[in-house]
């Protein structure tokens, strides 16, 4: 039995099961855990979400941003035609299946047992796991309950870009929804930089990676992620592991055995994507 993390799919369908092959997966008896951005950007978004969803207990899921906007475009279908990419999802006869499910998926997982903690973007540095699972549930109970239409709507922006316990409704909720989904900048005071994507030592002035940062409260614990391709896979910082290799803009997808971090990747096989000069 093995636990296997793999990084952003985005739609790319044949390089997940090609690298499933590659691990020798057997659900039966392995489990793999994504780190979200399940959809866009690659061709089968559609598909991939079909095949994830079939993998019942097999597999386990963190929401990205993009499978977060993928959702409240179900209720904004004024905005689909900009994404041909989930326009197939939007339209599928088996499609309020398929977003029910996603809505399902938590924004954090913690295997305590294995010592790994998965999120899509990061966690703040200034909450610990204990705290960082406590937010993401306010999120995940929002996102599951009556009015999860209304926290769509209310989902989209930059501010606030500081955390503080006294935020309240829905500025609260996008908050913790930039950390776990978009967040990769921030700065001494823990403002988040939500615009800037460049690669390490590239940023804005007075801006560090959230898995810099000083201090940082999860420092001691084994973290993984996805969401910023332009890392390439490396952080350079022990016990955070970045996945997101950049497999929709004809790089690999990446496959980490979390018992013994060994690495597997397969290349992109289809057509290559222009890396646009910001990619949220």
């Amino acid at each position: 039995m093995a636990t296997y993390a793999i990084g952003d799919i985005h739609g790319c369908l044949f390089e997940l099961q090609e690298l499933l092959q590659k691990i020798a997966f057997n659900p039966r008896h392995d489990k793999i855990w994504l780190v979200g951005d399940l959809v866009n950007r690659g061709p089968q978004s559609l598909e991939t979400l079909r095949f994830i969803k079939s993998m019942g207990e097999a597999v386990v899921v963190v929401l990205g941003n993009h499978d977060l906007h993928l959702l409240a475009l179900q209720y904004h279908h004024k905005f689909k035609e900009d994404f041909p990419f989930l326009r197939p999802v939007l339209e599928a006869k088996d499609s309020a299946e398929l977003l029910f499910w996603l809505r399902q998926q938590p924004l954090f997982h913690h295997d305590a047992q294995l010592g790994y903690t998965m999120v899509h973007a990061g966690i703040l540095p200034s909450w610990d796991l204990d705290e960082a699972q406590k937010h993401s549930l306010e999120v995940e109970q929002a996102l599951r309950g009556d009015q999860y239409v209304e926290f769509l709507n209310h989902m989209y922006g930059n501010k606030p870009n500081q955390w503080n316990e006294n935020l309240l409704g829905y500025e609260r909720l996008r908050f913790i929804t930039n950390v776990f989904a978009r967040m990769r900048f921030c700065d001494a005071n823990l403002h988040l930089n939500l615009t800037c994507c460049a690669r390490l030592g590239e940023q804005p002035p007075g801006y560090t990676p959230w898995f810099k940062i000083p201090n940082r409260k999860t420092r001691n614990n084994k973290i993984i992620f996805g969401h910023w391709a332009a890392l390439a896979g490396h952080t350079y910082e022990p016990l955070v592991y970045a996945l997101d290799t950049g497999c929709a803009w004809g790089e690999f997808l990446t496959a980490m055995r979390l018992e013994d971090e060994a690495l597997f990747q397969v290349k992109f096989s289809g057509k290559k994507l222009s890396l646009p000069k910001n990619n949220q």
